[in-house]
């Protein structure tokens, strides 16, 4: 009987030995913080992909700025020019203006520095009609001219974002043919 006891005063004392640990966990799982809305994952996540395009246009070096894989694709350039450009379907299209036509020509853009200056207006600028519209205005409805069809603002923007990833990722590529990491893939300081 002794033993038994014993063995339950040790189960006990260890119950109680771990009660604040298991009150510690409590509060952290209590303290999640809440999903963003909607309009801030679409903002978060414009900025972010253009924050990523910017620091490409700015680290490459000026002197690749008209490397192609083959020559039938865009130079390093032109991939951003029309990304940049790009952008004011959505930005147009939310402030109720007519859309961008053909991609700026490259000799429109001399240095490295113009197309940067380029590129950050754009996000800016669509950063800002996403501010602009908020949380209610995203459900706004728009026709899109090059589709003949109607979307939400909301679902254009995230058409956007997606359109600007994909020329992220082929200039991951041109990095990698040119000898050079991306700023993305390089060690974290």
């Amino acid at each position: 009987m002794s033993k038994s006891l014993f063995l339950i005063a040790v189960l006990c004392a260890a119950a109680i030995l771990t009660l604040p640990a298991r009150a510690q966990n409590a509060k952290k799982e209590a303290a999640v913080k809440p999903a963003d809305s909607p309009f801030q994952v679409v903002l978060n996540t414009w900025n972010e992909i253009g924050r990523k395009l910017i620091a490409m246009a700015e680290d490459f070096p000026e002197d690749k700025y008209d490397f192609k894989p083959s020559p039938a694709q865009r130079s390093f350039a032109e991939q951003l020019i029309h990304a940049a450009n790009a952008t004011y379907y959505f930005t147009n299209a939310a402030l109720g203006q007519k859309p961008p036509g053909d991609d700026p020509k490259r000799d429109q853009f001399k240095t490295k520095a113009e197309i940067a200056a380029f590129l950050k207006k754009s996000f800016a600028d669509g950063a800002a009609a996403i501010q602009a519209k908020g949380e209610k205005g995203m459900s706004d409805i728009v026709i899109i001219p090059y589709a003949n069809q109607q979307v939400r603002i909301s679902d254009l923007a995230w058409s956007l974002i997606e359109h600007s990833g994909e020329h992220y990722g082929q200039l991951v590529v041109y990095y990698r043919l040119s000898g050079l990491v991306p700023p993305e893939s390089r060690p974290k300081k």
